[in-house]
């Protein structure tokens, strides 16, 4: 029985690409919302918690740097790009075993930030590498269907971070929590150490390659070629005005997520462990059922009217929900107002990344992707900064209504103007 490779199997393929994607979910997961939370919960400023999510997903911002390095040295005798996935793993294992140096995350939040900072570098490398494979094997008519497994992926990946190593870290300790994060980042890494990209390819580097030597040169470009393309493709107008509205999205989408858990936690008294739990467990199947069918749906329908829906899908929870503030201190108003936005940033992946996928250029598909990566998380970053201090001086409701109805004014210009064109379809 001939063993599955990426390139022939449709199912292998988007299994592979799967469990990857929870290997990324994970760490964000445990250390973006399941220790945000808690340090909301034991009353660390807002200030500081925000600057803690603004370290960590820092390497996140500055993707753009590994993508040239990935693209300039992409091939191997283990498979295009597949050395730098398996080296940046366990180097993020490593780190993630660092976790243990923290025995009290109150008094060393320096180390624990320091820790998780590193995590991220080499996890960032990481996805950038997963990303630009994805893009190289993954068919053009399938990026709907993978994007939706991929982001599937980092959303079960996310839940788990967020849910069950924050039960472990409040019934076992912090340690417990990253012990079983490392255990299970191992198992993951040695699992794709032993998959292959095409027939030809060997598992470990010393072995003999069976590619002829002349592939490899043709297959890795010279440096100063990359970043001629890399510059013409991301400056290019396309990119520029579809990228500032994601953009748009994207930074009000994460300021009201960050606003609405400290009111939460600080104004409404719930307790960090419940809404840790309520972001990363119930309602997951739910959340990963629904943008299965939503890259499936993009694939047949087209980006185009996919993104339009869920872009003014957004646009009016954010309206909705901040308007009826005064409903929040219902319990089950307020969780199913969490649970619900749990579908947003999926939803916008599976739409969006399958159109960046396609303004990428041949050769630079890894860097100019991974750019597009990284400024998305800049925007994550940005907002999530901004909000610790906004939330001191403006009230949640009031902020996320202010992002909704900026938000309903770009998609209303673009409507008016007949300039839904931006967005590629």
């Amino acid at each position: 029985m001939r063993t599955p490779v990426l390139k022939d199997d449709r199912a292998f393929r988007y299994f592979t690409f799967f469990y990857l994607y929870i290997m990324q979910g994970i760490p964000a997961g445990f250390a973006l919302t399941a220790i945000a939370n808690y340090l909301l919960g034991r009353h660390i400023p807002p200030q500081t918690v925000g600057g803690f999510i603004a370290l960590v997903g820092l390497p996140w911002t500055v993707q753009f740097v590994w993508g040239p390095l990935i693209d300039r040295f992409q091939y191997s005798s283990m498979g295009h790009r597949k050395h730098w996935i398996v080296l940046s793993q366990l180097v993020a294992v490593v780190a993630s075993l660092g976790l243990l140096l923290v025995s009290d995350v109150i008094r060393q939040l320096g180390l624990l930030t320091a820790v998780f900072f590193v995590h991220s570098i080499f996890a960032s490398i990481q996805v950038a590498s997963v990303d630009a494979m994805a893009i190289t094997i993954g068919p053009v008519h399938e990026r709907g269907k993978l994007n939706g497994f991929m982001r599937g992926g980092f959303l079960l990946g996310t839940a788990f971070g967020a849910a069950a190593l924050s039960y472990l870290l409040h019934r076992y300790g912090f340690r417990t929590a990253a012990f079983v994060q490392s255990g299970i980042l191992f198992f993951f890494t040695g699992l794709f150490l032993f998959t292959r990209q095409e027939r030809g390819d060997v598992i470990f580097p010393w072995n003999k390659p069976r590619r002829p030597r002349q592939q490899s040169q043709e297959t890795n470009p010279p440096m100063k070629d990359l970043f001629r393309r890399i510059y013409v493709a991301i400056m290019s107008r396309e990119s520029m005005r579809y990228f500032g509205l994601v953009a748009t999205v994207y930074i009000f989408s994460s300021i009201f997520i960050r606003a609405y858990v400290f009111y939460l936690i600080n104004t409404l008294h719930w307790p960090d462990k419940t809404v840790s739990l309520l972001q990363g467990s119930w309602g997951s199947l739910l959340t990963l059922a629904a943008i299965i069918v939503a890259g499936i749906s993009a694939d047949r329908a087209g980006p185009k009217k996919m993104q339009v829906k869920v872009m003014w899908g957004v646009c009016i929870f954010l309206l909705v929900v901040n308007g009826t503030f005064f409903w929040w201190r219902h319990d089950w108003y307020a969780g199913t107002a969490l649970l619900l936005w749990n579908l947003a940033d999926p939803l916008l992946s599976v739409s969006i990344f399958p159109v960046l996928m396609g303004l990428c250029r041949e050769k630079v598909e890894g860097s100019q992707f991974t750019t597009y990566l990284a400024l998305i998380n800049l925007c994550d970053v940005v907002g999530s900064y901004l909000t610790g201090w906004a939330v001191t001086v403006v009230p949640a409701p009031l902020i996320g209504c202010t992002c909704g109805l900026l938000l309903g004014v770009v998609l209303l210009l673009l409507k008016n103007k007949n300039s839904y064109a931006v967005i590629p379809g």
